[in-house]
């Protein structure tokens, strides 16, 4: 009897235990964390469905605009149908899905944010400026007629793109992921071998790239080399392209999942940057010095670093030192 009653209270020790794990798992900081992560996810600025453009007033334009960003070579490229000299890739190589994708370089804080002041100008730049800027700097090739047809296209895609977004406003997960800086220099050495075991596959071994079915632009673009970016684009600072590939690539990986730590992005980075690309005049960029990001791969400089460690870093030393000369001036 007195053993049966023991295992009674057992029972009911045990059930009482049960019961305030479950209410304490449903009170846990894990619970709370899950749902800022989901509230995380969608805070992120999410592209309007392509499908409704049909609808738009300046459908054919905005569609016309879509088209010239998904397959610019077509129109702009060595053989392009509007004659224009290009380096045969597409703007979505680097503005992924036609602009639209979360840390994927999208355009989704372009509209509401030109005009503006940009540095490397030393003036305000307009939105058909920051346009021609990509056309040159990543496509290599020339500027176009600010009241052309193709520009009205490209510009009526990214107002639609940014439609809903308030003026002055760039929303979470528009442009590119920051990452953390390293606490050392960024290895190429390292970034080639990370290289060659995830993006041989898609950009070659020696970073040509792949063209598409058509034959006139790539499916996968080339990272270096005479076709590819050239030194003046922003993907050539180390903090760009670290950003970039960290939430975009390989293939098939997202912000979300990445396939890259934070130091292989980092190491890759500086892998690709390392390599030879087109060069173009940029002497007339940055013309206050001061103003100059702390990965900007050339100088002259502000200050005392060498070209080597801005390009490379580590970058922590200089912003400090930045950071120290802005508030002395104060």
């Amino acid at each position: 009897m007195v053993r049966v009653f023991g295992v009674g209270i057992l029972i009911v020790l045990v059930m009482m235990l049960m019961v305030l794990l479950w209410f304490r798992s449903k009170s846990r900081p894990v619970s709370i964390i899950s749902k800022m992560a989901v509230s995380a996810d969608t805070a992120l600025w999410a592209a309007p469905d392509s499908g409704g453009i049909a609808s738009s007033p300046d459908a054919s334009l905005i569609l016309y605009g879509r088209s010239l960003i998904v397959s610019t070579s077509v129109y702009f490229g060595p053989h392009g149908g509007l004659g224009r000299a290009g380096n045969g890739m597409n703007c979505q190589n680097c503005h992924l899905d036609a602009g639209t994708r979360a840390w994927g370089n999208n355009y989704g804080g372009v509209y509401s944010t030109y005009p503006k002041f940009r540095e490397r100008r030393g003036a305000v730049e307009t939105i058909s400026q920051r346009v021609d800027d990509c056309l040159q700097r990543s496509l290599n090739g020339r500027a176009l007629d600010s009241t052309s047809r193709e520009m009205r296209a490209i510009l009526a895609y990214l107002k639609w793109l940014g439609r809903g977004i308030a003026r002055g406003q760039k929303p979470k997960g528009s442009g590119l992921l920051a990452l953390k800086y390293l606490d050392r220099a960024a290895d190429p050495g390292k970034g080639e071998k990370i290289y060659a075991v995830k993006c041989v596959s898609c950009h070659g071994s020696s970073g040509e790239g792949k063209p598409d079915t058509s034959g006139a632009g790539y499916q996968y673009p080339p990272l270096w080399g005479e076709h590819s970016f050239t030194a003046a684009a922003g993907l050539y600072r180390l903090s760009r392209m670290a950003g970039y590939v960290k939430a975009n690539m390989p293939f098939g990986a997202t912000w979300r999942t990445p396939a890259l730590t934070d130091e292989e992005a980092w190491d890759l980075a500086a892998y690709i940057n390392s390599r030879p690309r087109p060069q173009k005049a940029i002497s007339k960029d940055w013309p206050d010095k001061a103003l100059k990001p702390v990965d900007h791969p050339f100088g002259p400089y502000a200050d005392s670093f060498s070209e080597t460690q801005h390009k490379y870093g580590p970058f922590a030393p200089i912003l400090k030192a930045h950071e120290a000369a802005l508030a002395k001036k104060r």
